[in-house]
């Protein structure tokens, strides 16, 4: 194979626009863009649509705000522009017809009359296609095309031998030739098959290395012997293995589904990782360590400290199963580190999507005491939707929330009730103080502290669980709070029916 290694790395990422991003393609651009931005080369997006049948209008915005919402820059693509477009297959027609003509014309692939019934016949016997066409008589040949009768051009395999080519993840694999087809390059409708648009637009836009899913590597010796018959220099190929279902089994779905093992639905496309509430950078983390290891013993690194250390030669052949896990624990370690004012924005848009008012001021004082307990962004709503819910309207939890174990009815009034001089008479109503003033009052009337902070929290947040008790009343203010504690003492004297 020739070695690419001294040019200038230009990578990219060519989905088709068949709707939204499935998270398998996006690791192949992660992984095409982290090695871009390592080798200091460029990332170029392109629009494979010469499937027309397939292609979903709106598609093209969606896989471009999938690299807005992750954070990865394109250099070159439809939006960015660039000196090699357009970027968008459909658009660059003319070129792929005039290269499947060349290689008719130099004699490495043929124009095949086939009908789809005489195809329907050839698959019948077991044998696929037959190359009839292939050394049809040119005078023949002709006369059908001037007849008007639909064609494809086909590429000429060699019919023995070997094809040899270098992977970069599983060194070189070889081919026999006898068992491949004639693949065909050019429809009748004159849109170009993958296997030659690829290899044109690869040429043209100067692309030095292709990271794209295991699935294609039994037409990499199509593709090698097209670069071939071009008299291109090939790029480098990285062959990306599969994810697989969480449970290990199977290629990972291109639906959001329920697994056993999994223990939850699993998203599988970019808006579901977003409307699930996960962070952009814990997912590219999460992505990153599926087939790669950072080394150090680590999981979690930020993307530029991946930029340092990646490379696709380093990348394990091995299919992995899709550890969905480890994706929540990730994300609640982003929490846990990102920024006041940062993780504040983003959980404002989520309390505002389930219908809240947000007081901004509010929520930066809620963000510190709830980032070491949530682990999506839309843990926020149950954990903490009350702080901006209309505290005018809040109404006491039922007993059965009110009374902690091992207490009853009788009990629980006594504690709140007993607790509501104790909180009135603070000098100041930190949580330092309420905690240090509940803890001696707890032990004076003979309870557990968890008991009495547990009765506290759900009189004042109408929950079981919520951010720890004293911060919340700090923040609800003393007024408030015991304003509440005595909703539940009201609560508490309703007779049970």
């Amino acid at each position: 194979m020739t070695d690419n290694s001294n040019r200038f790395v230009r990578t990219r990422y060519a989905p088709s626009p068949t709707g939204p991003q499935h998270i398998g393609g996006i690791r192949s651009a992660l992984f095409a863009w982290l090695y871009a931005r390592r080798q200091r080369g460029q990332f170029i997006l392109r629009i494979e649509d010469t499937d027309q049948k397939r292609t979903v209008p709106g598609s093209i915005e969606l896989i471009q705000e999938s690299f807005d919402w992750l954070g990865m820059d394109i250099d070159e693509g439809p939006r960015q522009g660039g000196a090699f477009g357009p970027y968008i297959q459909s658009e660059r027609l003319e070129l792929y017809q005039t290269w499947a003509n060349w290689l008719v014309d130099s004699g490495h692939a043929y124009k095949c009359f086939a009908t789809a019934d005489e195809l329907k016949e050839m698959r019948a016997t077991g044998k696929g296609y037959d190359r009839r066409y292939r050394d049809y008589p040119a005078a023949r040949a002709a006369e059908l095309e001037a007849a008007g009768k639909p064609y494809v051009i086909r590429f000429k395999m060699p019919l023995s031998g070997l094809t040899a080519g270098e992977d970069m993840i599983r060194g070189i694999v070889e081919f026999d030739n006898a068992q491949l087809q004639d693949a065909v390059l050019m429809k009748s409708d004159g849109f170009p098959t993958y296997h030659l648009a690829h290899i044109v637009d690869d040429y043209h836009m100067k692309i030095s290395h292709v990271t794209r899913a295991i699935e294609w590597l039994p037409s990499f010796p199509l593709h090698l012997r097209i670069w071939e018959a071009f008299g291109w220099q090939q790029p480098q190929y990285a062959h990306l293995p599969v994810l697989l279902n969480p449970n290990g089994k199977g290629k990972l779905s291109k639906r959001k589904q329920q697994f056993a093992d999994a223990g939850k639905s699993v998203p599988v496309l970019v808006h579901e990782f977003i409307e699930a509430g996960y962070l952009p950078d814990a997912v590219k983390n999460f992505l990153t360590n599926i087939g790669w290891n950072f080394g150090d013993n680590r999981e979690m690194f930020s993307t530029q400290e991946a930029m340092q250390r990646f490379d696709l030669k380093d990348v394990n052949a091995a299919n992995s199963a899709y550890p969905i896990a480890k994706l929540d624990w990730l994300n609640s370690q982003y929490i846990q580190t990102s920024k006041v004012e940062y993780l504040a924005s983003l959980l404002k848009s989520v309390l505002q999507e389930a219908g809240y008012t947000v007081d901004d001021e509010r929520l930066r004082q809620v963000v510190p005491i709830l980032q070491v307990r949530l682990k999506t962004l839309k843990d926020v709503v149950p954990m903490a939707g009350f702080f901006f819910a209309d505290w005018a309207a809040f109404q006491a939890p039922p007993p059965d929330i009110l009374v902690q174990r091992k207490m009853d009815s009788v009990s629980t009034a006594k504690v709140l009730e007993e607790s509501i001089p104790v909180l009135q008479g603070l000098k100041d109503f930190s949580a330092s103080s309420q905690h240090g003033a509940m803890t001696q009052f707890a032990k004076s009337v003979g309870f557990k502290n968890g008991q009495v902070f547990g009765s506290l929290r759900a009189a004042v947040t109408g929950q079981r669980v919520s951010p720890p008790t004293f911060e919340t009343m700090e923040i609800l203010g003393r007024e408030e709070s015991l304003r509440r504690i005595k909703l539940a003492l009201q609560a508490l004297a309703q007779p049970t029916s």
